[in-house]
Parts: structure tokens; C-alpha cells; sequence
């Protein structure tokens, strides 16, 4: 047992009256003893509900986004692109009710040659959605073998690169097996979200579903003053994926700049209410590649509608509608299907 740790756990865990907020440094040392094990099992599942409980603060997730990128997996980026490389922060237990948008949306920035980090695992508690890894897989892509060195390859040559935690990151995937146990998302899901796996300056898009959740976020990374831009998403079901069926709420930091909250509407870009669900993984991987097959089903025009609003707004267009225009004709050239090929054959 941790003396140490057990002090941490008693400040956090004493109740709603007398519990007390961590200081960064106190979070990070937290976070350091649960990812080497020094804290033992019952310490960090206590650790775990009680921070839930108490519920997190920004200079805590500080502290522990501080340890997550000092221990964690970093790429650099060694192709040629005239743009900041990106980092999507999508929830690690998947999804369950709609399709998931994440990888076509890196394929297309690829193929306008935005480079796109993703992470994350296999099917994760409490939630056990469909994965990212998953529908990698349901694509014909298997990273789950490859050393940091041989993403780094691939990152370099595709500018599409994906950290699978189990294998590049396995301190922190030691920890997933608690949120079974507790039978609730700790903290350490919303550190997920905000963990940039990118040895530089990156540009973090992290998704939330709940506002307190976006304020922690926006502390934590303002705290931490890396990376300097990022946007906060309320997408599907956590995700960073714009949502069809109500108005899209979009937060955005940027270096010496007021934060920005920006509304967005399908009905103003002539999209239908409507998102596409997730009904099998078998019939999400066909209707993806009927996608980059130039085939218009409804999931095309989840795909443009997210897509175009990320062109303009990382900078390959001036506008919403030059996005979406740019989008389609990256899909209708073949472009983004040869970006999955290329990834293919560079694994």
C-alpha cells in the first residue's frame, strides 16, 4: 500500500462537506503512482468513484494530462504539410446508438493534406461501443501491431496516424479494467479526451457532451498553455462528430484571442435532421465504403457536413460552403479512397 497515495485518496474521497480539491502537482503524483501501480487495486478503484463523486476540476486534469504526456507515446511529423497537425479526442468506449464519423473525417483532411492523429483501444467499460479500432479493422487496417516506430512510418507517409493505447501506451490501458469494476466513467475519460499524443504543436478537437465537462476542458488545456489552439465539440454521443439534428455548439481557444462559441445549423447548408444509426458494424463498414465509393447514402452527408466544416475551419477553406464543396470533390475524385489505400499498403 501507498502512504502517499492514500493521503491523495483521503482529500478527495472525505465527503461532500470536508473533501478537498487536489493542486496539480498533488493530481500528477496521483496519476503517476495509479499508471506504475504503486497505488494498489483498491486504492485506485477508491480513487476512481471518489474523484467521479467529488467530480474534477480543471487544475486537476492539469495535473493529470501533465504525466499522460510526460509517460505517454509522442509522434512528430516528418512529411510535408502546411498545416498544424491535428489531434481528435474521441471517446474511448465507442459508440452505440449512431455512426461513428471520426476515421472518415481523418481520411478526407488527409487527403487535403491535413495531418490527423487519433488514439484509443479496443471495446471499453462502461459504454462498450464500437471502437475505433474496430472499424479500422472493418476497413481492412490493423494497427494494433505495430511499434511506435512503424506509426510514426506510416504517420509520415500517409499523414494519417492512430496510437493504439494496449500496445503504445499500456500503463494507461492498465487502467481500464476499473471502469467495469465501478461500474461508472472516472475522470480519467475526460483525460482521454484531451491527451495529445503529438511531440509538437498540435491542434486538438476534443468532444464533450456535458458543459461542465467543456469547462474543465478549456482550464485544463488554458492551464497548461499547450496545445495553444483547440475547439471543443458537443458531438454525438461525446464524440467530435456534428450532430444533424440539432444546432451544432462548437467552442473555440485560440493564442491571444477571446474564446468563441459558434452555432451551426444543418437547415442553413440544406442538410435534413437526421443521423445516421448505428445498427451493425457489418453495415457501417459497407456504407463507408460506399462513401469513398462516391455512393450518396445518408452517411455522405454526415460525412460532408462534418468534413466541410472542419476544411474551413482548420484553414483549407475560406467558408462553410467552400468546405463542403471541397469535401465532395475530394470523395468524387477518388481522393479520400486512395488515402485509405495508401494507408493499406504503408502498413
Amino acid at each position: 500500500m501507498s502512504i502517499a497515495f492514500r493521503e491523495l485518496l483521503k482529500k478527495v474521497g472525505s465527503g461532500t462537506h470536508t473533501h478537498k480539491d487536489l493542486t496539480r502537482e498533488e493530481a500528477a503524483d496521483a496519476t503517476r503512482m495509479m499508471l506504475l501501480g504503486e497505488a494498489t487495486p483498491a486504492q485506485i478503484g477508491a480513487f476512481m468513484i471518489a474523484h467521479r463523486i467529488k467530480r474534477p476540476t480543471g487544475a486537476e486534469l492539469a495535473g493529470m494530462l501533465d504525466i499522460y504526456v510526460e509517460m505517454g507515446p509522442k509522434l512528430t511529423y516528418g512529411g510535408e504539410s502546411k498545416y498544424t497537425p491535428v489531434v481528435f479526442g474521441i471517446p474511448y468506449d465507442g459508440r452505440s446508438r449512431t455512426a461513428p464519423l471520426g476515421i472518415i473525417t481523418a481520411l478526407i483532411l488527409s487527403a487535403a493534406g491535413i495531418p490527423v492523429i487519433l488514439h484509443g483501444g479496443d471495446r471499453t467499460p462502461t459504454k462498450y461501443g464500437i471502437s475505433l479500432t474496430e472499424i479500422w479493422h472493418g476497413l481492412g487496417v490493423d494497427w494494433t501491431n505495430l511499434s511506435l516506430e512503424q506509426v510514426q512510418k506510416v504517420f509520415d507517409a500517409t499523414g494519417v496516424g492512430f496510437v493504439y493505447t494496449p500496445r503504445l501506451f499500456p500503463l494507461a490501458n492498465g487502467l481500464v479494467t476499473y471502469r467495469d469494476q465501478i461500474g461508472k466513467r472516472p475522470p480519467f475519460a475526460t483525460l482521454e479526451l484531451i491527451w495529445h499524443p503529438y511531440a509538437g504543436e498540435a491542434h486538438l478537437i476534443s468532444g464533450f457532451v456535458h458543459p461542465p465537462t467543456e469547462k474543465n476542458i478549456i482550464e485544463a488545456l488554458s492551464m497548461r498553455g499547450t496545445p495553444k489552439t483547440f475547439t471543443t465539440v458537443k458531438g454525438l454521443e461525446g464524440s467530435c462528430d456534428l450532430p444533424r439534428d440539432r444546432t451544432a455548439i462548437i467552442g473555440i481557444v485560440r493564442p491571444d484571442m477571446p474564446f468563441e462559441r459558434l452555432l451551426l445549423s444543418h437547415n442553413d447548408y440544406g442538410f435534413s435532421n437526421y443521423n445516421v444509426p448505428l445498427n451493425s458494424p457489418e453495415e457501417l463498414f459497407d456504407d463507408i465504403h460506399s462513401v469513398l465509393a462516391q455512393k450518396d447514402l445518408e452517411l455522405s452527408q454526415s460525412a460532408l457536413w462534418n468534413a466541410g466544416f472542419y476544411l474551413w475551419h482548420l484553414g483549407v477553406s475560406e467558408d462553410m460552403n467552400a468546405g463542403l464543396k471541397a469535401a465532395k470533390a475530394l470523395i468524387d475524385q477518388g481522393l479520400v479512397g486512395a488515402k485509405l489505400a495508401e494507408i493499406i499498403k504503408a502498413i
